[in-house]
């Protein structure tokens, strides 16, 4: 990024009359700061794909560093489907793969697919899930940096996954979330038995979570961020103060009040207001 590109922009946003006002770097190159007064949404249109490689966040300067982080799992905090590639171990991946898609893209029930996923990987050794999670699980750049980073500035974060305890618990402890909530796969003689605990972990909870937990601390919704990929994150990502597509389906990336298409999941760190130099677990 340069100092054209923001002037550039400015220039855009008087085009649309949003009253640009200064720029200043977050990190020389890498994120800036354009204040403007008006129209945001107006503002958001004159600027997202306007300059290549580059993600835009449109927000009240008030309050951008947020209290409460709730964050979706498989494909956001770490990078693949964690159902997807217990299913390699089983040789049935692609026949997965293609139902998590379409459920990711709001097509399908998220309940009923996971149920019939879950279903096609009966009698599959529990032994599967260790070696899944050591060689397949990895976790997203700039994970642990803003979980960290956000906790060392007293947030809270909580990690709501529709995926399963038997990943999400160490993945959560990696990364340094404070709570973990996600399904428990039913292990009978050392092998799934094809079914999920109940409740099951949906849209729903995900969006509960994020309601309770911000009661409980007495937070306002602008004191919230909630970031995903699939259309079961949808409704957290809406009722958050900052709500954030993360290299997302279109269904959730049209929806959002941001989109991170381009950079990692520091660009939230960015989105605060939040410069490298203070940066924890980078």
């Amino acid at each position: 990024m340069t100092a054209g590109q923001l002037s550039e922009a400015a220039d855009r946003l008087a085009s649309v009359q949003c009253a640009p006002g200064s720029w200043r770097w977050i990190d020389e190159g890498r994120a800036a700061d354009l204040e403007f007064a008006m129209h945001p949404d107006t503002a958001r249109g004159a600027l997202e794909g306007a300059f290549a490689a580059t993600d835009v966040a449109v927000q009240l300067a008030e309050g951008r560093a947020k209290k409460l982080l709730v964050a979706d799992m498989d494909s956001t905090m770490i990078t693949v489907e964690c159902i997807d590639e217990l299913a390699d171990y089983a040789g049935i991946k692609a026949q997965i793969a293609e139902v998590t898609e379409r459920a990711m893209r709001g097509e399908l029930d998220f309940g009923a697919a996971l149920d019939a996923r879950v279903a096609l990987l009966k009698g599959l050794s529990e032994s599967a899930i260790e070696q899944c999670l050591a060689e397949r699980v990895k976790l997203m750049p700039g994970a642990k940096a803003l979980v960290q980073t956000m906790r060392a500035r007293g947030a809270t974060c909580v990690l709501v996954s529709g995926g399963f305890t038997r990943f999400a618990e160490p993945v959560g402890a990696e990364i340094g979330f404070d709570t973990v909530i996600a399904n428990r796969l039913v292990i009978a003689d050392g092998a799934l038995d094809g079914t999920v605990e109940r409740p099951i972990v949906d849209s729903a909870t995900k969006l509960d979570t994020l309601r309770a937990v911000r009661g409980e601390l007495g937070l306002g919704a602008s004191d919230t961020l909630a970031v995903g990929d699939g259309a079961n994150d949808l409704a957290m990502i809406r009722e958050a103060g900052l709500g954030v597509a993360y290299h997302a389906k279109p269904i959730v990336a049209a929806a959002a009040g941001v989109r991170v298409d381009h950079g990692d999941l520091t660009a939230l760190l960015y989105a605060q207001g939040i410069a490298r130099g203070e940066w924890v677990g980078a």
